[in-house]
């Protein structure tokens, strides 16, 4: 069983996941974008071990707290390698929106589409969905039905494409084409906002639902 808990956190409303196997409490952390200390704090009630800090993609609301996770976990950190020159930019990120210097996190893996790994009992795959950042990933857990979507997909609405390395016809292929054969019924976890059901995005979602209409990017 794969238990989810998360904080929004930092000035952009990020979610911050945490999500461990119930058994063994051994748990990947997703985005760790700012206020780490309220993402660790999830693990405690639990005793829960964070093992590994997946980061779906390079944007500052989602690693900006990166390097202070991984420091305080001893967790490998992982992206995809196309969105390194993000990783490298965190210094000037941070600059431009006015935020306290924030540190680039050192990389200790650059994970692929397809890639596989556990977390305690529960099995998760990577699934590459480049269209808001070229390097932006989804984490599925096929045996839970639960998928983690960082920025591609939102209850209701898509991530913004408009920023450099980003792709609305990528995006729109990345869902339709690997998000939305997961099956109706999956739940998904996004960067920002509630949580929802592929089903419900395929049928209503008004970017690439089977009904658009004009609606707002995230």
């Amino acid at each position: 069983m794969l238990v989810v808990r998360h904080a929004v956190v930092g000035p952009f409303a990020a979610n911050c996941w945490l999500a461990a196997c119930g058994r063994t409490g051994e748990a990947v952390l997703v985005d760790p974008g700012a206020e780490v200390h309220r993402a660790l704090a999830l693990a405690d009630p639990s005793g829960w071990r964070i093992t590994r800090i997946f980061c779906t993609h390079g944007h500052i609301d989602h690693v900006g707290g990166g390097a202070e996770a991984r420091a305080a976990t001893g967790a490998p950190l992982q992206i995809h390698a196309a969105d390194d020159a993000w990783l490298a930019a965190l210094p000037r990120q941070a600059e431009m929106f006015g935020f306290d210097p924030v540190e680039a996190p050192e990389v200790d893996h650059h994970h692929v589409d397809g890639e596989a790994f556990r977390v305690g009992d529960c099995e998760a795959q990577v699934i590459h969905t480049p269209g808001h950042s070229a390097g932006s990933c989804s984490l599925w857990f096929p045996g839970e039905q639960i998928l983690f979507t960082g920025d591609t997909l939102f209850a209701g609405s898509v991530g913004r494409t408009d920023l450099p390395g980003g792709d609305f016809d990528a995006l729109e292929r990345s869902i339709k084409e690997r998000l939305f054969p997961l099956g109706d019924a999956v739940r998904f976890h996004p960067g920002h906002g509630p949580a929802g059901t592929l089903g419900e995005e395929r049928r209503a979602n008004p970017f690439v639902g089977e009904s658009p209409r004009r609606g707002r990017f995230i």
